[in-house]
């Protein structure tokens, strides 16, 4: 394919390569050195660029971006960028170019948030943001996201996933399971999540006291959903998915929510530093 391109004008093989995807772009650059300078074009990585890009630039008044192509910005948005203030962190899928975003604590409704007996704001040294929350005490947990469509990619099935991270003096955050849900313009889809992974100390003590209560919940969350765990990830944080949904081509808006289910149990610990929202295919 490299030799049959090459044969053609150079804003030719743009045209034909931009139709393409990011990664068949870097691939066919390692095959062929005399294509480099039609690989590298605007034309080429202006059409992996989301068509809103001036929109998103503009977000990102705070973040001075540095290129000299469209490539260059293209993978400046792969590593992320800070959008709204702080408050929202954007980027793209490097694969797919799709949108991704995080919202920080800070763009999330949380119950009692501003209750300094209940919750802190705090630093975190593995957070992207400048502050993450972390709850000292409560019973009632409701924590709950929204985005419009608008700022993701169409015709694309997303995931959120609430990104956390459970303190060493963290208690009651395992003892019932918490319900989960994403809403799109209609009916929410609802499931049960436990907020935490246990380890094998902690879970025999843990047993010791809410034994008959948590297995009665665990009962309840066989029956009425799949009882998710959260799953590490690579920067150290730990995360929950709370759904999926479908980008269609019109605007809508997304809500994202996390609630204790009946039980009010007293709880602490928890750390949050905010909903990630990407692709999942």
């Amino acid at each position: 394919m490299a030799m049959t391109l090459s044969m053609l004008p150079e804003d030719c093989v743009s045209t034909i390569v931009s139709l393409t995807s990011p990664p068949d772009a870097c691939r066919l650059m390692l095959v062929s050195s005399s294509l480099h300078s039609a690989l590298e074009s605007d034309i080429v990585w202006a059409r992996f660029l989301p068509s809103d890009l001036p929109r998103i630039l503009e977000r990102s008044h705070t973040q001075l971006l540095n290129f000299s192509s469209r490539k260059e910005l293209y993978f400046q948005l792969c590593d992320s960028i800070f959008i709204d203030g702080g408050l929202r962190n954007f980027s793209l899928n490097k694969l797919s170019g799709k949108k991704c975003c995080v919202l920080s604590a800070k763009a999330l409704s949380i119950s009692l948030s501003n209750e300094p007996n209940h919750w802190t704001w705090t630093t975190n040294s593995s957070s992207r943001f400048s502050e993450v929350i972390e709850l000292k005490t409560i019973t009632n947990l409701e924590i709950e996201g929204n985005i419009k469509t608008d700022d993701l990619s169409p015709n694309t099935k997303y995931g959120a996933y609430l990104i956390i991270k459970v303190s060493a003096c963290a208690f009651g955050l395992d003892s019932i399971p918490c319900e989960i849900s994403i809403s799109k313009n209609e009916r929410p889809v609802t499931n049960t999540v436990y907020l935490c992974p246990l380890d094998d100390k902690k879970e025999r003590l843990e047993s010791l006291f809410f034994m008959n209560r948590r297995r009665m919940m665990e009962k309840r969350v066989m029956v009425e959903g799949e009882g998710r765990r959260p799953s590490k990830r690579e920067d150290g944080w730990i995360e929950i998915e709370l759904g999926e949904f479908f980008v269609g081509e019109k605007s809508e808006e997304v809500k994202m929510s996390l609630m204790e289910v009946k039980g009010h149990q007293l709880k602490g610990g928890l750390i949050i530093e905010g909903i990630e929202i990407r692709p999942k295919c």
